[in-house]
C-alpha cells in the first residue's frame, strides 16, 4: 500500500511529528489523525492553547501557524487494517525534500512504532534524531490525554 497524502509543512515548520502510517480513518477521510478517538488534534490544540479544529484546513492552518510539521516514517508497505504490529515491507519516507524546504531542528515520532523505524530507516539518512512520544492512537489506552498532554508538552519551544 501507498502513502496517500502529502506531509503538511512550510519554510517556517520547525518541528517534525512522524506516525507510522495512516490509518484505514486517514485514508478514508485522505488526512492525518482522521479516527474519531485519536487524541492528536486534542493534544496538539491543547498544547497550543487554540481551540479544537475540525476542518481539515483549521487543522493544517493550526499546525502551520505553531511550526509544525506532520508526516509519517513509511512511504509504502503491507499491512492489515490499521495495525502497526502487521506492518511488513516498509519502503521509507524520503525526508529530503521537506528538510530542505523548512526549518525543522526537532523530529518527534508519534508512538514506538514510529520511533523504531525511523532510526532504523531513516536517522542515519537524514543525520537528525528523533525523540519517541507515546501515541496518541486509541489502541493506547494506557494513557489518558491529560497523561498524554503532559507527555507531549515537550513540543512547546
Amino acid at each position: 500500500m501507498q502513502h496517500p497524502f502529502e506531509p503538511i509543512y512550510n519554510a517556517n515548520s520547525k518541528v517534525l511529528i512522524l506516525g507510522t502510517f495512516p490509518s484505514v480513518k486517514s485514508r478514508e477521510q485522505s488526512f492525518y489523525y482522521a479516527h474519531p478517538q485519536n487524541r492528536f488534534w486534542k493534544v496538539i490544540a491543547s498544547l497550543m492553547n487554540t481551540s479544537l479544529p475540525i476542518t481539515i484546513e483549521a487543522k493544517k492552518a493550526m499546525l502551520l501557524a505553531h511550526g509544525i510539521a506532520i508526516w509519517d516514517v513509511i512511504e509504502s508497505c503491507e499491512i492489515t487494517g490499521s495495525s502497526d504490529s502487521s506492518i511488513k515491507n516498509v519502503v521509507p519516507m524520503d525526508f529530503s525534500c521537506i528538510l530542505e524546504q523548512s526549518s525543522i531542528q526537532r523530529i518527534f515520532a508519534n508512538g514506538a512504532t514510529a520511533h523504531k523505524l525511523y532510526q532504523t530507516y531513516c536517522e542515519a539518512k537524514t543525520g537528525l534524531p528523533i525523540t519517541k512520544l507515546p501515541s496518541t492512537s486509541p489502541a493506547n489506552a494506557a494513557f489518558s490525554l491529560d497523561k498524554l498532554i503532559q507527555e507531549w508538552s515537550i513540543l512547546k519551544v
